[in-house]
C-alpha cells in the first residue's frame, strides 16, 4: 500500500486528535478519478475510502485549527474530516489524503460529521475543473455513497469525498497555534510548514512573504476566470496557495464585480471584486499569528510584518495584470495596460456581457459592436507582440462550470443518474480546446438568468 503515516503527527498533540472513521451501511463507489489515482499510485478501494475498512498500520486524525469566519474569530477543527495519511506521487511530492464526511470527530460541535451526495459531487466537479483551468487547487480522488441518509431540511443520500492536498495547513492553523499561547507549539508548526512548502526558507519573514506571494497569484488566477470562492474565511485559506473548500463557490456569468452567489454572504463581503482585499485582510491575520516568532527585538516584528503586507497590493496587481494581459494575447507589461483592461471590463459591465464569452469573441482583426474605440487602442497595443491570437487561445477557456448545468447534473446524480456529472467532468478537464464540441457548456446562459444562489452544503 502506498500510504505512509502522516507527518502531521510529528507536531505536538494539541494540533490533532486520533480518530477512527465511523462505519457506513452500504458503501458504493460513485465516481473515481482514474487519472489522479494513477499519478498517486492508488487503487480503487470502496471500503477504504468509505472508512469502513482501514489498515491497522495507519492512524487517522482530525486536525485542530481556528479561523475568522466573516470577520469573527472562532475555534474550529475537522468536524467531519479525517486525514488518512500521506502519499508520494511519481515525482516524490507529498500529498495528504483526507476523507470528508466520514463522521463525528472531537471538533464536530454538535454536527453529525456527515455529508450529502450532491455537495460532495459539487466539490469533485469544481475542484477538477479548477485543475483543468490550471489553477492551484486541492483535488478529488473519489466520492463514495454511504448507503445512509443525512438529515438536513430533508433526508438526503450520504457520501464521503476523498480530498487530495499538498497539505491541509491553513491560516487558521496558525491562528490556533497563536491562541494556544505556547510559543513552542507555534515554532513547531512553523518548522513543519517550512519543511512542507518552503524548504530552504531561512526566516519567518521569508516564509510569510512566500505565503503572500502564493495567495496573490492564486486570487489573480481566480479573477481571470471569473471564479467566486464565496467563503474566504481564514480557515479556508491554505499555506500552500491551493484553492480549498468548494462550498458556496460559483463562476460569474455576466461581468459584475459585485457578484455574490453565497446565500449566507448577505453583505457581499466575499463578492467577486472584494476577493483581493479580503485576501490582504487574511494575510494580516496570518501576520498577527506569526508576530510572536517573527523577531525577538521589540517593535521589529510589527515592522517586518507591515513591510510584507504592504507588498501585497503591488504583488496582486502585477499578477492580475499578467493574467489579464495574457487573455488579450499580450506577453509584455507596459504602461497603460491597466487602463486598457479596465476599459474592457467597464464595457462588459455596461453591455451586461458574459465574461467568458466576451474574451472568446474578441478578434484581433474585427471589433465587437460597441467596442470599436477600445479595439483601436488594443490594436495599437499589439505592436511588437507576436502570435496574439495564439496566446489568447491558450489563456481564455472555451468553457467554465456553468452554474445552471452544474446544478442540473448534481440534481440528476441525486436521483441516481450519474452520467451528466461524468460528462461534465470530462468536458471541464479540457477547457482550452477550441476544436472540441462542448455542447450547451460552451454557451452563455440566457441574458435574463440572474439570482443564482449557492449553499455551503454542510
Amino acid at each position: 500500500m502506498p500510504f505512509i503515516d502522516s507527518t502531521y503527527c510529528s507536531l505536538p498533540s494539541v494540533f490533532y486528535e486520533q480518530q477512527s472513521p465511523q462505519p457506513v451501511a452500504q458503501p458504493e463507489m460513485v465516481i473515481w478519478n482514474t487519472a489522479l489515482a494513477a499519478e498517486l499510485g492508488l487503487e480503487e478501494d470502496v471500503s477504504l475510502y468509505a472508512g469502513a475498512a482501514f489498515p491497522e498500520t495507519l492512524s487517522p486524525i482530525s486536525q485542530a485549527y481556528a479561523g475568522h469566519q466573516f470577520g469573527h474569530f472562532t475555534m474550529l477543527g475537522d468536524g467531519r474530516a479525517l486525514l488518512l495519511g500521506e502519499v508520494l506521487d511519481k515525482a516524490g511530492r507529498r500529498f495528504d489524503v483526507q476523507l470528508k464526511g466520514s463522521g463525528r470527530t472531537h471538533f464536530s460541535r454538535g454536527g453529525d460529521g456527515r455529508a450529502a451526495l450532491e455537495p460532495m459531487l459539487r466539490e469533485y466537479v469544481i475542484s477538477e475543473a479548477m485543475h483543468g483551468l490550471g489553477i492551484p487547487t486541492t483535488r478529488s480522488l473519489c466520492v463514495v455513497g454511504t448507503g445512509e441518509p443525512v438529515y438536513r431540511e430533508t433526508p438526503l443520500p450520504g457520501a464521503i469525498l476523498t480530498r487530495i492536498a499538498s497539505s491541509h495547513l491553513r491560516v487558521g492553523t496558525f491562528e490556533f497555534a497563536a491562541s494556544y499561547q505556547d510559543e513552542r507549539a507555534l515554532q513547531a508548526l512553523l518548522r513543519f510548514a517550512i519543511d512542507r512548502h518552503d524548504a530552504g526558507c531561512e526566516s519567518v519573514q521569508a516564509f510569510f512573504q512566500g505565503v503572500i506571494e502564493r495567495q496573490a497569484s492564486l486570487v489573480a488566477k481566480w479573477m481571470a476566470v471569473g471564479f467566486v470562492h464565496g467563503v474566504m474565511n481564514t480557515d479556508n485559506v491554505t499555506i500552500s496557495g491551493e484553492t480549498i473548500d468548494y462550498g458556496p463557490c460559483a463562476f460569474m456569468d455576466r461581468y459584475d464585480p459585485e457578484t455574490v452567489f453565497s446565500s449566507i454572504d448577505q453583505q457581499g463581503r466575499y463578492a467577486y471584486g472584494n476577493q483581493p482585499q479580503i485576501t490582504h485582510w487574511n494575510m494580516a491575520v496570518l501576520a498577527s499569528a506569526l508576530l510572536e516568532v517573527m523577531d525577538d527585538e521589540e517593535g521589529a516584528a510589527e515592522e517586518m510584518a507591515k513591510e510584507c503586507l504592504d507588498r501585497f497590493p503591488l504583488l496582486f496587481r502585477a499578477a492580475w495584470q499578467k493574467e489579464m494581459n495574457a487573455k488579450l494575447g499580450l506577453d509584455s507589461l507596459r504602461e497603460g495596460d491597466d487602463q486598457l483592461v479596465g476599459d474592457l471590463l467597464n464595457l462588459m459591465q455596461a453591455h451586461e456581457l458574459d465574461y467568458t464569452q466576451t474574451f472568446l469573441k474578441l478578434d484581433p482583426a474585427v471589433a465587437l459592436p460597441g467596442f470599436e474605440d477600445w479595439h483601436v487602442d488594443w490594436t495599437k497595443r499589439m505592436v511588437g507582440e507576436e502570435d496574439v491570437w495564439g496566446k489568447m487561445r491558450q489563456h481564455n477557456p472555451a468553457v467554465i462550470p456553468r452554474n445552471h448545468l452544474v446544478e442540473a447534473a448534481l440534481n440528476a446524480a441525486g436521483e441516481g443518474n450519474l452520467k451528466p456529472v461524468e460528462q461534465l467532468v470530462d468536458l471541464l478537464s479540457d477547457p482550452y480546446n477550441r476544436e472540441r464540441d462542448y455542447g450547451a457548456l460552451g454557451e452563455a446562459p440566457a441574458k435574463g438568468a440572474t439570482g443564482y444562489k449557492t449553499f455551503c452544503g454542510t
